[in-house]
């Protein structure tokens, strides 16, 4: 039997009377928007043996909401592997560095784990299609997954998301649209949620209150597989690229899953990074719904919000979590460095839990003998051109050595 109870309010704890994707009615009332959490009991709970990695994060399945025998949407999601990153552990002050790559899921990102239950539970309901609002990661795991289960995907974007990944979000069958502005993406989707019934594969509201609850759970598998590769121990630090917070949230959820089945006494620290300050600022002020702060458009697209949740202020408090920024120049500097010493390509907004915690260790928040965990989301294939800012031009040469000595210093500034 799972471990799955019940859907309450975040904040008033009252069961779920409305969709999932609206808001409390009791809390709405008090003039308060926030999500739904699930709810489970974990006690006397073992995590399942290892017997099949063709499972995927369905290894766990008595941690979601699915019933007990409900069919699945998987692509043989989850079981990243953990790296340790010796160099730039080194170079940044930490003896034991390791980094989740999350850019190993099928669609190359980490919001195939969110993704695959959420169109599981769409094909449950027997919903006529996905709907959703996206930048990039989350359409293309939407449209992969949605692919999988026989049903229709659309998916509305900005003007600014990369040709790739509008590319690849069409190659996996959605229909694609870009609106003028964000906000027009959010009252589109609404109609179709609405009006036809499609079912919600990012948050519907705004100001955004999360992702699906059921979908968010999702990410408990990554704190699961964590504890796991760590040879049953929990990590001091868990680095995470925020945008709203769901995967920083899940995460946290994962962790105290754990903690209450016994495995674990404590919970690790949290750290999310983010672009615009928004869980800095609202942990700050200790708001109880969070205030948006001002934002402009960024290269880190993928967490470039100036919104936060209040599950994920929740999260941070409950792990003694703080957050810290990533300016774009600091993004695209760590992107090439962490190529040059690990060779790992990753995207702009994955660089950017490696710049927050390069910040930590400086101010002595995260100590070196101190055993840490980076999230890298995504890879830098899904945004090439925003690496081609500082790439440089590739010179076309004679087949001499006198030609490719004067293009390696020429080009690439180095002597030979």
């Amino acid at each position: 039997m799972g471990s799955y109870k019940e859907v309450r309010c975040i904040r008033c704890q009252k069961p779920m009377e409305t969709a999932y994707y609206d808001s409390c009615p009791y809390c709405k009332a008090e003039g308060y928007n926030l999500n739904y959490e699930t709810i489970y009991d974990c006690t006397g709970k073992r995590l399942p043996e290892k017997t099949d990695e063709s499972e995927g994060i369905y290894r766990y399945k008595e941690f979601y909401s699915l019933g007990e025998n409900a069919p699945y949407v998987s692509l043989g999601e989850g079981n990243t592997p953990l790296h340790k990153l010796n160099r730039i552990g080194r170079e940044i002050g930490l003896n034991h560095l390791y980094m989740k790559d999350e850019s190993k899921n099928p669609t190359m990102s980490h919001k195939d784990r969110m993704c695959s239950l959420i169109v599981s539970k769409a094909l449950a309901d027997k919903a006529p299609g996905i709907v959703i609002s996206s930048t990039g990661n989350q359409g293309a795991a939407a449209a992969a997954y949605a692919a999988v289960a026989g049903l229709p995907c659309v998916v509305f974007t900005t003007p600014n998301v990369s040709e790739t990944m509008k590319t690849l979000m069409q190659a996996y069958g959605a229909q694609v649209f870009v609106t003028p502005t964000m906000s027009d993406r959010g009252i589109i989707m609404e109609k179709l949620v609405r009006e036809m019934g499609y079912y919600p594969a990012s948050g519907l509201l705004s100001p955004p209150i999360g992702s699906s609850c059921f979908g968010v759970d999702g990410y408990k598998s990554i704190a699961f597989e964590v504890f796991e590769q760590l040879n049953n121990q929990v990590p001091d630090w868990f680095v995470v690229p925020i945008s709203y917070g769901d995967t920083l949230y899940g995460i946290s959820k994962g962790m105290k899953d754990l903690k209450e089945m016994g495995y674990i006494d404590r919970l690790p620290g949290l750290a999310a990074a983010e672009v615009f300050h928004a869980a800095e600022r609202n942990l700050e002020q200790d708001n109880e719904i969070p205030i948006e702060q001002p934002g402009k458009p960024s290269i880190q697209t993928s967490i470039a919000t100036g919104w936060v949740t209040c599950q994920t202020i929740k999260a941070l408090k409950e792990c003694k979590g703080v957050a810290r920024t990533s300016n774009d120049e600091e993004a695209l500097a760590m992107q090439k460095r962490f190529a040059k010493t690990e060779g790992i390509y990753a995207e702009t907004a994955s660089c950017a839990s490696l710049v927050v915690l390069e910040k930590l260790v400086a101010e002595g928040r995260i100590k070196p003998d101190d055993k840490v965990i980076v999230l890298i989301t995504s890879t830098g294939l899904k945004d090439p051109g925003t690496t081609n800012l500082y790439l440089p031009k590739v010179p076309c040469i004679e087949p001499t050595l006198e030609a490719f000595k004067k293009a390696m210093k020429d080009s690439y500034g180095l002597e030979v």
